[in-house]
């Protein structure tokens, strides 16, 4: 199976309002480009965080969808996303995915991805409940400096392994910014189909 590029998940868990934690009710949306502004760096007991702006931004697609596994939507204007075709992988089933190596790819500085190493520590192959499906750790030293670890903003975060997409980071662990969470693919797929 291959993720089409006009089909959208992103962020591994839905939008929540601040002061209930409840799923917001989206009727529709935009998907928009933003700008990183800055990145604050996290620590123990302090989540970093990804902060950018909207100013200026480009339409890219409409929201259809805000469920705990992500949002879903459409994106039709795909000139200004620097992607292509020959970038689609294939999607691993949950039983592919084995501890160890893997890569997280991350949009830290505007319009450049990159790929840092990371560690899967653990996997719930039996989860179909929750976007906590695998712990994940940083090992990559440039990206332990840039961030400290998982901040928030990194949420959708593709992680590959073996050539394969096995899910999207999620969360991270406030007593450890180095590990986090993350939703396997099968089930943000799944999601996606029944949208």
């Amino acid at each position: 199976m291959t993720l089409k590029v006009k089909n959208l998940q992103h962020c591994g868990h839905g939008i929540l309002d601040i002061d209930t934690k409840e799923l917001i009710s989206i009727a529709n949306g935009e998907i928009t480009t933003a700008n990183i502004v800055s990145i604050e760096k996290g620590e123990k007991g302090l989540p970093g965080e990804i902060r950018g702006s909207l100013i200026g931004q480009t339409t890219i697609g409409s929201i259809a969808k805000n469920t705990a596994l992500g949002i879903y939507g459409t994106i039709n204007n795909t000139s200004v996303l620097n992607v292509s075709y020959k970038d689609a992988v294939k999607i691993a089933l949950r039983e592919e995915i084995k501890p160890g190596k893997a890569t997280v790819i991350c949009m830290l500085e505007n319009n450049k991805k990159e790929e840092y190493e990371v560690e899967i520590q653990k996997i719930y192959t039996n989860n179909n409940i929750d976007n906590k499906s695998m712990v994940v750790k940083v090992t990559d030293k440039k990206l332990l400096e840039k961030t400290g670890g998982i901040i928030q903003g990194m949420s959708g975060s593709p992680i590959i392994q073996n050539g394969k997409l096995i899910g999207c980071l999620t969360h991270v662990l406030v007593s450890d910014p180095t590990k986090g969470y993350a939703v396997f693919a099968d089930m943000m797929v799944k999601q996606m189909r029944e949208t």
